[in-house]
């Protein structure tokens, strides 16, 4: 049994990466500030999973806090850190860029200090496809990627450089894990596929920005969390991108989601954000062949496993602010 710290546990990808830790019988310490970026609701529904694991232990606060985190630290032993936390959104970032920075930049610099001092040794971060804004696709790890087009994007890149400097300077080992359009049950509200079934099933005018044959590379939760647990592996410095890499575009998981719901979706078109990507299309060919890590879970398996799970929590999802 090993130890690990993840933080963001109560957050989507953050929670699926601990209940897969736990279930292979590993402690794992989790830290959460449970901040109301979007409803609780649904962090609390996490958690309380995460908390019937006998070992699973539980801290709330905010990785902006290095003292904070200095006291976790001193409470456990861990093999490896994975953070998890961060304040996502493209949209948002640029409305609000300072909490950006703060929590993605700074929070994992506080990280890496805190595991510098404490002898942890390897240090898997979450990072996003949204820095491959402007590049050829499929898009591959070692494309120059120097043009971040939203504050969100610029605080993942400024993550990955300061992971590289600990790296470099303190021999902490390193795997950065370029996430593309994740989506599942539980998912974030924010995100299309939870608010697309969502208003299906209320009736409500799908909002789409753009003409919907914008293209995503969506991967499923569960194929996105084992990915993040085989970069615990030791890398070096490495960056690996876990996306599906089958694009659909936002046409055809309408689609899926009318199929799957039995209704008809309506539909309301609105202007494409200048900070959103036209297309995402990962190649992963890397993950295949360092992590041995490939996706399972199909679009039209994983949407309709997300709708089957929206129907069951339907009492209290239909609360749930978007």
């Amino acid at each position: 049994m090993q130890s690990f710290l993840v933080t963001g546990c109560a957050g989507f990808i953050g929670w699926k990466v601990c209940e897969k830790l736990l279930q292979k019988g590993h402690q794992v310490i989790g830290i959460d500030n449970l901040n109301d970026y979007y409803d609780v609701r649904l962090k609390e529904y996490r958690l309380n999973l995460l908390k019937d694991y006998e070992n699973f232990t539980f801290y709330q606060g905010d990785i902006e806090d290095i003292s904070f985190l200095r006291e976790v630290f001193k409470r456990h032993a861990f093999d490896a850190v994975i953070n998890e936390a961060a304040r996502a959104g493209v949209r948002y970032s640029i409305e609000n860029p300072f909490v950006y920075m703060t929590t993605n930049a700074l929070g994992t610099l506080n990280l890496l200090e805190t595991c510098k001092d404490y002898g942890v040794k390897k240090f898997v971060l979450a990072s996003t496809s949204s820095l491959y804004a402007g590049q050829p696709m499929p898009f591959k790890e070692d494309l120059p990627v120097n043009t971040p087009i939203s504050p969100y994007a610029a605080s993942k890149k400024s993550a990955e450089v300061m992971a590289y400097t600990y790296h470099y300077l303190y021999q902490i080992d390193v795997a950065v894990v370029r996430y593309f359009t994740v989506y599942g049950p539980a998912g974030r509200p924010d995100m299309s596929i939870f608010r697309f079934i969502k208003w299906i099933l209320e009736g409500v005018p799908l909002q789409i920005f753009g003409d919907g044959s914008q293209s995503r590379d969506f991967t499923y939760i569960d194929d996105i969390a084992e990915g993040t647990i085989l970069a615990l592996n030791t890398v070096g410095y490495e960056i690996f991108n876990l996306g599906n890499n089958k694009p659909h575009s936002l046409s055809y998981v309408i689609e899926l989601i009318e199929r799957y719901t039995g209704k008809k979706a309506l539909l309301e078109y609105k202007e494409f954000h200048k900070a959103d990507m036209k297309a995402t299309w990962a190649d992963i060919e890397k993950a295949k062949r360092v992590l041995g890590w490939e996706p399972k879970v199909s679009l039209e398996e994983g949407i309709k496993r997300t709708v089957e799970w929206t129907f069951d929590n339907w009492d209290w999802l239909k609360h749930v602010k978007l």
